[in-house]
């Protein structure tokens, strides 16, 4: 004679097989289950352990358990047994309630498991994943996962006709009800360091390095060259809310300094918490100061200025400047236009990649600047978010389009056409990328990109 315990295991590695072949649409019968409550209750622990599991998979092994997200789940059995009772009822069957909802959970760990392979994917995919691709993969996974549902209730009570459609509608039901009013957070939760211990500017080696930080990068600056038409570059990235904007911000920098010779001449100002030792915040203060040398150390009548910001934007007209727990002063076009006129410079080509830049485009228009925005006054751009190497504009003007051309209007035409096809195939709200460009400003890129584009360069 087994034992208890024994019989037990034997019932779980019966129940867990029948539910992944319940779940793959094999043949399966209700009587290759074993139900008992000591089996049912035994396999509702080992979803928990596979629950758990699965969050491991997700989020990494740096975490802990988090206790708070049990009493969701312990919920869901309740809710579960009363609804199989009712459906019980229906059929006149007492003994379908404790079936019914053991055969509902023999599926769970395997749902578990390809959530989890989604989740993973999705991610490894990062920016090439697009908002359809996950709404897609997403609808495919409910629709599967609502069959198995129905599945189910047939290999639990069979077919008749008066009892499984309303049997069905109420299994629907509860799911849509645990998915959406009483979701399960993870079991297996971040470690709080992971959360809260990124770099941070109250940090003391950090906020001690920021000391001094823009001084040396600003004396770092190669003086002009008498005859040449230099190009001086500054990124700014003022929102540490999101790792987009350094990321972007690193990838531009790399491209003005090999392809358009601004190696020596370039300055990044940025937010990202992950760049606070390196980098100089990217306040309006530091902008101003550090326009304000380049203009002091450039030939104002021969070199150009080149000025991308990459940001999120509001639909008031002011660029995000975050990086908590500071507070910093937002960034509106009058106060950038007030910078750039203060600072002397003449010749300037400025990028805004943010959502609602093309507002920017009046106040800062004259006849010796190229401006670019990724947007018009009243739309949003995409793209930005955490784990993203590049915003689309930027993706499509700097990545793409600069590195097939070293014409900057040439280059806008190509990236407002991808970013426009990007869009259409998404089924977004145009952006509307917009430029504008000063009477004197094309014979001057002119000259620019025939001294590039000359051998040796």
């Amino acid at each position: 004679m087994k034992s208890a315990p024994a019989l037990l295991l034997q019932g779980l590695n019966r129940n867990l097989k029948s539910g992944v072949r319940l779940a793959a649409f094999l043949p399966v019968s209700h009587y290759d289950f074993r139900v008992s409550p000591g089996d049912f209750a035994l396999l509702w622990l080992f979803n928990l352990l596979v629950w758990l599991a699965g969050g491991m998979l997700r989020v990494g092994l740096s975490g802990h358990i988090d206790f708070a997200a049990l009493p969701a789940a312990l919920a869901e059995i309740p809710l579960l047994l009363l609804a199989c009772a009712i459906i019980a009822y229906w059929y006149r069957r007492h003994e379908l309630q404790l079936r019914l909802a053991l055969l509902l959970i023999s599926t769970d760990a395997v749902f578990e498991l390809v959530s989890s392979a989604i989740a993973l994917a999705l991610q490894g995919a990062g920016e090439d994943a697009s908002p359809a691709a996950h709404l897609a993969v997403y609808s495919a996974y409910l629709v599967w996962v609502l069959t198995i549902f129905l599945r189910t209730l047939w290999v639990a009570a069979g077919w008749q006709r008066r009892q499984f459609i309303p049997s069905g509608v109420l299994l629907i039901a509860l799911f849509l009800v645990l998915e959406n009013v009483m979701p399960r957070t993870e079991l297996w939760a971040v470690a709080e360091d992971d959360v809260t211990g990124q770099p941070s500017i109250v940090q003391e080696e950090l906020f001690h390095a920021q000391d001094g930080l823009l001084d040396a990068r600003l004396a770092a600056l190669q003086p002009q060259r008498a005859g040449i038409s230099d190009l001086y570059f500054v990124g700014f990235a003022p929102d540490g809310t999101e790792d987009v904007f350094g990321r972007e911000l690193a990838t531009v920098a790399r491209l003005m300094s090999r392809r358009f010779d601004g190696a020596g001449r370039s300055l990044l100002l940025a937010n990202d918490p992950s760049t606070l030792g390196d980098l100089p915040v990217a306040s309006a203060t530091n902008l101003r100061i550090a326009l304000a040398h380049i203009g002091r150390i450039m030939n104002v009548d021969e070199d150009l200025l080149f000025l991308y910001i990459t940001s999120h934007g509001s639909e008031n007209g002011e660029l995000s400047v975050a990086l908590p727990p500071l507070e910093l002063s937002q960034i509106r076009p009058a106060a950038l236009a007030r910078m750039l006129h203060q600072s002397g410079i003449k010749w300037k080509v400025l990028v805004i990649s943010a959502c609602y830049s093309g507002g920017f485009i009046e106040p800062l228009k004259d006849d010796n600047t190229l401006i670019i925005t990724a947007t018009d006054a009243n739309n949003q751009s995409f793209g930005c978010g955490n784990g993203q190497k590049l915003t689309w504009f930027g993706k499509a003007y700097f990545d793409e389009a600069l590195r097939r051309t070293r014409s900057f209007t040439e280059a806008f035409g190509l990236a407002r056409d991808a970013v426009a096809l990007r869009e259409r195939e998404q089924k977004f709200t145009p952006s509307n990328p917009q430029m504008n460009i000063g009477r004197a400003m094309s014979d001057k890129l002119r000259s620019l990109e025939t001294r590039l584009a000359a051998p040796g360069q």
